[in-house]
């Protein structure tokens, strides 16, 4: 059983259940002050803790998956090799290679023309050389034969940090939002690029291209964008791609998207920050680099540099976020060519139920500003 499944969860919520109510009917058997009857009280007691705290953990890590997988608990490798496939015509040659398929959580999942496809891949960095596994959701009109000759809009979505993809598909629910929101005539069918801003774990490199380190921003803003046009029917013009993320992938994705107008054409931070991150996580990013660690600040790039010809979109909460003034700040900087909008929940917390308000509103305002050639 995997660690979100709900059978698991349901199963050590019983254990609880059980373990309490054997402790509270059995107490009087080992009020004695026998050897055994100390160890039957101290084990009962014992289990009884065990299931409870497992049961909390299971139910707070189901709502905001901080853990995708057994694995991602016990921090074992999950990093998957890329095979170099150099027969002319593959996604191999194209520095992407499909490793799985998993079935969108939509009505109809089974079927491509009905419910999309999820393609698990690793994408090479060609100018980066950084190798990172993704999913791409492809929406159902991918498959259709009406659609056989169209080009999609696609996104870049970021997770935060240190965040696993998994939590895009199944905490986040971008697929089945993304698909109920072009079901409901809301948004248009665009490509999701699902992954994490970490490419080079455990670092948290903040989307920055680090000297003689990570050339994390070279290879969201240059080797994705290509190796996805290259793989799959997408536009290579700034008007076919947008990025967006929460927390860590928000940063990232304004940054990215403030620093890259040619490559994207919008750019969506939900519950983000305004500055690069500089601690024990991220190591030293700028080497002492005044200048980079400028360029790496929003609003002081809003202020000192000319503003993009692209769309911004942020979000936060009255009450809840820490970003509320920082995000009231990023608005008023911005002017034209730029233009910006923005989410502002009356109360929210830096969580993925908050953000899950704000996806829907987010890919339609995405959906808005990107084209489909």
């Amino acid at each position: 059983m995997g660690l979100t499944s709900r059978t698991f969860l349901a199963l050590a919520i019983m254990l609880a259940v059980v373990f309490f109510a054997a402790t509270v009917w059995l107490w009087p058997r080992l009020a004695r002050r026998s050897v055994s009857a100390v160890f039957g009280r101290v084990g009962l007691l014992l289990a009884t803790q065990v299931t409870v705290f497992v049961s909390v953990a299971l139910v707070a890590n189901n709502s905001f998956l901080f853990y995708g997988s057994w694995a991602d608990l016990f921090g074992q490798k999950q990093d998957l090799g890329v095979v170099t496939d150099h027969a002319a015509g593959t996604q191999a040659s194209k520095n992407i290679v499909q490793v799985g398929i998993e079935r969108p959580d939509v009505p109809g999942g089974a079927r491509p023309t009905i419910g999309g496809r999820i393609d698990k891949v690793v994408i090479a960095g060609r100018k980066s050389k950084i190798e990172s596994s993704a999913y791409v959701y492809l929406p159902p009109e991918y498959f259709q034969p009406a659609f056989a000759r169209r080009k999609f809009p696609a996104v870049v979505v970021l997770t935060g940090y240190p965040g696993v993809s998994e939590n895009l598909l199944k905490g986040l629910q971008y697929p089945r939002t993304a698909h109920e929101r072009v079901r409901a005539g809301r948004a248009q069918p665009m490509i999701l690029v699902m992954l994490r801003p970490t490419v080079a774990p455990p670092r948290d490199t903040e989307c920055v291209d680090i000297k003689d380190g990570p050339q994390t921003e070279t290879f969201f803003a240059e080797d994705l964008p290509r190796a996805v046009s290259d793989a799959y029917r997408v536009g290579k013009s700034a008007r076919n791609w947008g990025i967006m993320g929460n927390s860590t992938g928000g940063y990232c994705a304004l940054k990215i998207g403030f620093h890259h107008p040619d490559r994207f054409a919008a750019s969506a931070g939900l519950s983000a920050y305004y500055k690069a991150a500089e601690d024990p996580t991220t190591g030293d990013l700028f080497h002492g680099d005044q200048g980079a660690r400028d360029r790496s600040d929003l609003m002081w790039s809003l202020d000192n540099l000319p503003q993009p010809d692209s769309s911004f979109l942020v979000t936060t909460s009255k009450q809840g976020e820490g970003n509320y003034r920082a995000t009231r700040q990023f608005i008023a900087k911005v002017k034209p060519p730029a233009q910006v909008s923005s989410i502002v929940l009356e109360s929210g917390g830096h969580n993925f139920n908050t953000w899950r308000r704000e996806i829907p509103s987010a890919l339609d305002w995405m959906s808005s500003r990107l084209s489909e050639n």
